[in-house]
């Protein structure tokens, strides 16, 4: 019994156990709890709001739910009683009515087991079947629920679909878990859109606009006023009590000029690479006094496209990795990517596309692991109309119909659940696909690539992904290297810069900037890459990129590797006691936590610098060094007023500058 069994099993167990500790019996008649019609009024005029912005929510799907099934969805408060209901009501008898009536009561202490109650007792969805009803005069309908919280993650209500059709478990509680959130979400906005920015999160570009994105909203001191769930589960942290600048690796002033972009890639928590959007105030005082300390935004770029002979610059790994895929693209032998987030798969993915001769056709991709479990299956297969509550009136080809006689991408392929991997196999197997609700099978010609950043022989030993499946996606195994392995970064990185650049001058990168580059350790590859040098373009303003136009995390990045290659140094007896004094005495200093990154790196970069380095020690200590940066930063590079400020001529500020590496 799979693990979802299992959960819902428990949950089903758990609730009958309440409903024989209320003393309820299976045949009793259930006891209608309804209020009086004043009551129900007041209850209805204090949950308006919430009514108002179910309904919205609620409509874009409403008409594809219903004219599917006779099915009715009803909204209920944080007490189980009944505030709204629409669609179909032909399947419940005259006496079953009142129970759908505004201000009717489903908590399980009066009506047993039942899809309302059973969910915000146990503060998740839940779908309850016919049988699983605790009291037998239910057990006419099939309910699926799933509870409403509001932006403090207070519990609001719950949003229900019930019918007295069968109703698959997966793509109904698919559908009632979206709807939901939808109305939590525009609960979130309603509230917070006027004076404060919207940041939507999610692992994929293709599914930023969607409901199961991740919504922060922070105000203009980037303090994160409130959050929806789906935003802590993406990013695995709590969110409660943090600033956008601790969770993004980016700075404030780099966020905002985001503005109205329609997709941008950040790092997150320094361990993830995700997309976003954001929206500013729609307030047009609050927004313009919100700005008013940021730079000028840099003007609209398209993303870049790497053609595939502009991939490699001579690393041999990936140089290896090109011919493998060449070879194999055009044969009946599906490919398996490996490599870290952010290398570039799917770059790696569309140039194969590009280079091969399905080019002319689609190239289909999938995120098995950005859209919820239980639409996985309906979105890859597809379904006939009629198929389950939810679908669409036309049905979906799916997919993999929609890559026939070219390329379907399957990133994420780890993260695909156990059921899915069954029906995909046959698919790869037998070369047809039968939609859901179908007896009729399609013939299919697809090209399979898929990609993962996980170890899937390891996800087969536990049990976790199908061995059969491993064998057959895994064909050839190709690896996309880290960008810190790379031996051809400086070519790489000029041929990005030169890309990416707004002027001539912004293309020529100085010794000092492309050094820093080539000594990061980009934990986050190729996306992260091209984030720093967003910032930095932005923030250059079409002059040359300088040390001060680079953010803060990536400091950040460059004296952790300064401190993990400093503590090295220092348990080799015989290298620690070759140090110079004044080195030994800046080493010491750099492991100073009250240092910022940025000025830890350079206190770092002091002391493992050697006599013959552009910074010299003889006459300048890192106090003088990080309070020159400090002052050249805040004046924005304004060489005179940097002097004045720090109270020293301009030879000398030129000089610290030299030595700081900014000039």
């Amino acid at each position: 019994m799979s693990s979802e069994n299992n959960t819902h099993k428990k949950l089903i167990t758990e609730s009958w156990q309440r409903c024989r500790d209320f003393g309820l019996q299976h045949n009793a008649a259930p006891e209608l709890q309804k209020l009086q019609r004043s009551d129900t009024g007041i209850l209805l005029d204090s949950q308006r709001h919430l009514i108002q912005t179910t309904a919205h929510a609620v409509l874009p799907y409403y008409d594809n739910i219903l004219n599917n099934s006779p099915c009715l969805i009803l909204l209920a408060d944080s007490r189980g009683q009944v505030l709204n209901s629409w669609g179909e009501r032909r399947f419940l008898t005259q006496a079953q009515r009142q129970w759908f009536a505004a201000g009717a009561s489903w908590q399980e202490v009066n009506t047993g087991t039942n899809a309302i109650g059973t969910a915000l007792a146990a503060g998740e969805a839940v779908q309850i079947q016919r049988d699983e009803h605790y009291l037998k005069r239910h057990r006419y309908m099939i309910g699926s629920a799933a509870p409403i919280f509001d932006a403090s993650n207070q519990l609001l209500g719950v949003l229900d679909i019930s019918s007295d059709t069968y109703m698959p478990q997966a793509h109904t509680l698919g559908m009632v878990r979206l709807m939901s959130q939808s109305i939590e979400n525009r609960l979130i906005i309603d509230k917070y859109q006027q004076n404060h920015y919207l940041l939507t999160i999610n692992t994929h570009v293709d599914n930023l606009v969607s409901q199961w994105s991740g919504l922060i909203v922070f105000d203009r001191e980037g303090s994160i006023t409130a959050f929806n769930r789906r935003a802590e589960l993406l990013l695995n942290f709590s969110l409660s009590g943090t600033d956008v600048e601790q969770i993004l690796a980016c700075n404030l002033s780099f966020l905002c000029q985001q503005v109205n972009k329609s997709a941008f890639e950040l790092r997150v928590l320094d361990k993830y690479s995700m997309f976003a959007s954001l929206q500013e105030p729609t307030d047009t005082h609050q927004s313009e006094k919100t700005l008013s300390f940021m730079l000028p935004a840099a003007g609209k770029k398209s993303p870049i496209e790497i053609p595939f002979s502009g991939l490699e610059f001579g690393d041999p790994k990936l140089k290896k990795a090109i011919a493998q895929g060449r070879k194999v693209i055009e044969k009946d032998i599906p490919i398996l990517i490996f490599g870290e987030t952010g290398v570039g798969k799917e770059v790696f993915v569309k140039a194969l596309h590009q280079y091969s001769s399905r080019g002319a056709k689609a190239l289909v991709a999938l995120n098995c692991a950005a859209i919820p479990a239980d639409l996985v299956e309906s979105e890859l297969f597809g379904y006939v109309k009629g198929a389950f509550t939810g679908a669409d009136s036309k049905g979906a080809i799916g997919l993999i119909r929609k890559a026939d006689k070219g390329i379907l991408f399957l990133d994420e392929i780890g993260d695909m659940p156990l059921n899915v991997q069954g029906r995909l196999l046959r698919v790869l197997q037998e070369r047809k696909v039968t939609p859901l609700g179908s007896t009729q099978s399609y013939p299919v010609d697809v090209k399979l690539i898929s990609a993962t950043n996980c170890n899937l022989k390891a996800l087969v030993g536990a049990g976790l992904f199908r061995k059969d499946l491993f064998y057959r996606v895994s064909g050839l195994n190709i690896e996309i290297p880290t960008l810190s392995t790379r031996m051809d970064k400086r070519s790489l990185f000029s041929h990005l810069i030169k890309k990416k650049s707004q002027s001539l001058a912004q293309a020529e990168i100085s010794p000092e900037i492309m050094t820093l580059f080539l000594n990061h350790p980009w934990p986050g590859n190729i996306r992260q890459f091209i984030s720093v040098l967003d910032v930095a373009l932005a923030m250059a303003d079409e002059d040359p990129i300088a040390h001060w136009h680079l953010p803060d995390d990536f400091f950040d990045d460059l004296a952790e590797q300064q401190r993990l290659s400093t503590a090295a140094l220092a348990t080799d007896y015989d290298e620690f006691n070759q140090l110079k004094p004044n080195q030994l005495a800046t080493a010491n200093a750099a492991s100073n936590s009250s240092l910022s990154g940025r000025e830890a790196y350079l206190v770092a970069a002091l002391a493992s610098a050697d006599q013959k380095s552009v910074i010299d020690l003889s006459d300048v200590d890192s106090d003088h060094l990080s309070v020159t940066y400090q002052r050249y930063q805040e004046c924005h590079g304004n060489l005179s007023k940097t002097a004045k400020e720090l109270g020293i001529s301009r030879n000398t500020l030129y000089k610290r500058l030299r030595q700081l590496g900014l000039k």
